[in-house]
């Protein structure tokens, strides 16, 4: 009794779930940017970078980490005995056992200072003459090692540390300007799907336009006014813009796919966009858009390489230095048949141990040291060049795209101009067909003319806003004007969110 049932609800629910599909989604273009921004894959990809080097922060705060070492063991030792008795034989042999428990503690400072505290407590039985058979040995003690001129101080012991935070700025920056591109993206494709739709519906006029004339000449050629090769002329008219309207129709459709792909869209069977391209002057300030433009992501990125290979430098620097550290330690020693006396002689400091020293060391030639520190150099030097470069190359890319803010919108002007004297021009011809001054190819020739003046002002208007986005996009205004900022917790929670 429940297959049919189970049919009945699939019945029931097919209709809905292709309505579903074919749901239409209408975005303004607010909506469209949100929607990627929050779902682009390549975004969001992008995003796991910052993240994965605040775990790398992390990690490398790890050096001052304290450490503990537990230790524990057990040996056992005999030996033959080397003395000979009166009588000429071996006196027999020795043995040795050692139960030994041992504890530290070591902590590494900021200074490059490594400080040790350790307890040893050790159990010693042994037959030797001369030697006590059964004991407890303990000492407390603490040991200091501190490097006087390489590795001192705290930007070479905390460069890795340095090196990974300044890399997590260097990502977000990089992160922004993936969010750049993708928001430009989102921009020109949303403004490309809306001037398909408006070609598409001049080829359905001009398609409309096309049949008319074909009826027309057919009724003019059943009375005899018309030679029957005008239908022809007509019919291949119809044909020519059915073959444009489905040229059309496909790339609306292959549009619809690229911003559903971009938007991250699953179940939208159809896009329509609501806002129009912008086409009111827009006047640019070329002092403030060159600054802005000198702040971009990429060359704030670079300019924390920049940091980074700087302190890379410093660090390099430090290490053609000798190596001269100081190590000092301090320990008291206890001593006695039972482990409570063993801790009584050691608490009472009668047999205290000190020590201190220097220790240098220097390779003679010092070649790694030296090499390394100057292609350290090198590159720091090479990063300062790629961020001039960019800067330049940023310049050129706002005065270029201030000459296609002015350029595109000239352009509008000129098509509005084309495309009046195409409607004029077309109903002039109308005119003429009506008095047989004018053939059908005549008049689907100039009808072509005004089908192309249509799309070069559709076009003109939305390269216009293009244009406007680019210069956006060169100076990094973009994000700011749609509301878009970045933050460093959006990565630190990405982190926090991971186990």
């Amino acid at each position: 009794m429940r297959l049919p049932h189970l049919l009945a609800c699939a019945l029931i629910c097919l209709p809905s779930l292709a309505a579903a599909a074919d749901t239409t989604v209408s975005l303004t273009l607010g909506e469209a940017i949100r929607m990627a921004v929050e779902k682009n894959l390549d975004v969001r990809a992008e995003l796991y970078n910052p993240a994965q080097y605040e775990a790398d922060i992390n990690r490398n705060r790890a050096i001052y980490d304290p450490l503990l070492t537990l230790q524990t063991g057990y040996s056992d030792s005999t030996v033959p005995s080397t003395t000979i008795s009166a009588t000429g034989s071996s006196s027999g042999s020795s043995y040795g056992r050692t139960f030994q428990a041992d504890a530290s503690l070591s902590q590494l400072f900021w200074t490059g200072a490594t400080v040790t505290a350790g307890f040893t407590n050790a159990f010693n039985s042994t037959n030797a003459s001369g030697s006590r058979s059964n004991y407890w040995e303990s000492n407390l003690g603490i040991s200091l090692s501190q490097p006087l001129l390489k590795n001192f101080g705290r930007e070479t012991t905390d460069v890795a540390i340095t090196v990974s935070r300044l890399s997590k700025f260097a990502s977000i920056e990089h992160f922004n300007t993936r969010l750049l591109t993708t928001v430009t993206q989102v921009r020109n494709e949303y403004f490309k799907l809306y001037s398909l739709r408006e070609q598409l519906q001049v080829a359905r006029t001009s398609l409309e336009l096309a049949r008319k004339i074909l009826s027309d000449t057919k009724a003019q050629v059943a009375a005899g006014v018309l030679p029957a090769m005008e239908i022809t002329n007509a019919e291949f008219g119809v044909y020519s813009r059915e073959k444009e309207l489905i040229d059309v129709e496909k790339s609306v459709s292959d549009e619809v796919d690229v911003l559903r792909l971009l938007l991250q869209i699953k179940d939208a069977g159809d896009i329509l966009t609501v806002d129009p391209p912008r086409h009111d002057p827009y006047e640019v300030n070329e002092d403030a858009a060159l600054k802005l433009a000198l702040s971009r992501p990429d060359i704030k990125e670079q300019r924390r390489n920049l940091e980074i290979a700087e302190l890379q430098t410093r660090v390099y620097s430090n290490k053609v230095k000798p190596d001269l550290s100081l190590s000092a330690s301090g320990s008291l020693v206890g001593l006695n048949h039972t482990y409570p006396r063993n801790l009584e002689t050691l608490s009472a400091a009668d047999n205290p141990a000190w020590s201190l020293g220097l220790t240098f060391t220097y390779p003679l030639g010092n070649n790694a040291a030296e090499n390394d520190y100057r292609k350290s150099r090198l590159k720091t030097e090479q990063t300062a060049v790629q961020i001039r470069s960019l800067e330049e190359g940023a310049v050129n890319d706002v005065k270029s795209a201030i000459r296609g803010i002015s350029s595109s919108y000239k352009q509008i002007a000129v098509a509005e101009r084309g495309r009046a004297y195409a409607e004029e021009r077309l109903r002039a011809y109308l005119r003429k067909k009506e008095v047989g001054l004018a053939t059908n190819k005549d008049v689907l020739d100039v009808e072509n003319d005004l089908v192309a003046a249509k799309n070069n002002q559709i076009t003109a208007v939305v390269n216009y806003d293009n244009a406007i986005t680019h210069l956006w996009q060169v100076t990094g205004e973009l994000l700011e004007r749609q509301g878009i900022r970045v933050v460093e917790d959006d990565a630190d929670k990405l982190y926090r969110g991971t186990r």
